[in-house]
């Protein structure tokens, strides 16, 4: 890539040059994407209950994966022998979603055209919020795209239908995703706790079509058989929420929860789900970065999407 890599003639620290995802190109005519995925961010959080500041974490999110900005030869995992997210698989960073302050709808509206646009062009669309209602305009915008499974790691259902009016908060996405006839089950994982969820909510939910884990249960269970109520060969989105983890190792969030996963159990879930199945979209959603002045939960979310996608385009070559 043209001035990414040692052979252009500057080393390129992390530090230099502007904090595209990963240092990689940045494509802002939609029309014109040609890549393997696309980043689009999401900085919308006028669907927070508590703590608002996720409209940060696309810029945070991007700044963070500069330190994992490998240059062109790749990432070498020597546990797993493969070499990642090399030069033939190619990102573009399309950049934001206009947001339109206290307007919800067209906020939406306008994450949904971004989605569109990367699926359009036949790239991965990974969408970085925000909080986590932007997931609700990044399913509507597979109305025409075919049927898939939605994986969600979380520490809230986010089940809600509505409360005092609100149907599009980041209470009621994954509600919002059931009543898709294209979306044809969820598999919950990480919900724990005091939830915002009620329990009919929870019995909804199973009854719309929902498997329900918590963290306690996915350790049990190990992340092959947390996995099992996935039918084979089901295409899979995949929605992170980071509060989903440990506020030891992300307390940058709006609704921190104890009790989460750790590292390891998180991207070990997402390896699982990326050689099981084909991965057709991504979000992660809910870094708000000034609640976490050492940097940890943006550069978290940022390792955890550049993991999953050098697995997500691992598997899809079947090297």
């Amino acid at each position: 890539m043209t001035g990414h890599g040692y052979d252009s003639g500057r080393l390129d620290l992390p530090f230099v040059g502007l904090p595209s995802f990963g240092k990689r190109p940045v494509e802002a005519d939609w029309s014109r994407i040609d890549a393997d995925a696309a980043i689009l961010g999401a900085p919308f959080d006028g669907g927070t209950q508590y703590r608002p500041g996720a409209r940060f974490g696309p810029r945070a999110v991007r700044e963070a994966s500069t330190l994992f900005s490998f240059g062109h030869a790749g990432a070498y995992d020597h546990e797993d022998d493969v070499t990642y997210l090399g030069p033939d698989v190619r990102l573009v960073d399309i950049g934001d979603a206009d947001i339109v302050h206290t307007d919800t709808a067209q906020s939406h509206a306008n994450i949904r055209k971004g989605v569109e646009a990367i699926l359009a062009a036949g790239a991965l669309p990974v969408v970085i919020g925000g909080d986590h209602s932007v997931n609700i305009p990044c399913i509507d915008a597979f109305e025409k795209s075919g049927d898939f499974h939605v994986l969600q790691i979380d520490a809230h259902l986010d089940f809600v239908d509505e409360r005092h009016g609100v149907r599009y908060g980041h209470g009621n996405p994954m509600r919002r995703a059931a009543e898709k006839p294209y979306v044809t089950g969820l598999t919950q994982i990480g919900i724990r706790n005091v939830s915002s969820t009620a329990r009919e909510g929870y019995e909804d939910a199973r009854a719309m079509g929902s498997t329900i884990l918590s963290v306690r249960q996915a350790r049990r269970l190990g992340p092959a058989a947390a996995l099992d109520s996935i039918p084979a060969g089901a295409p899979l989105y995949v929605t992170i929420d980071i509060d989903g983890f440990c506020p030891s190792i992300a307390p940058g969030t709006g609704t921190p929860s104890h009790g989460g996963f750790l590292y390891y159990e998180g991207l070990e879930l997402l390896q699982e789900a990326a050689n099981r199945h084909r991965i057709v979209g991504i979000d992660l959603v809910e870094v708000a970065p000034d609640y976490d002045p050492s940097g940890s939960t943006q550069i978290l979310a940022a390792q955890l999407l550049l993991n999953f996608l050098g697995f997500v385009f691992h598997a899809r070559t079947g090297q």
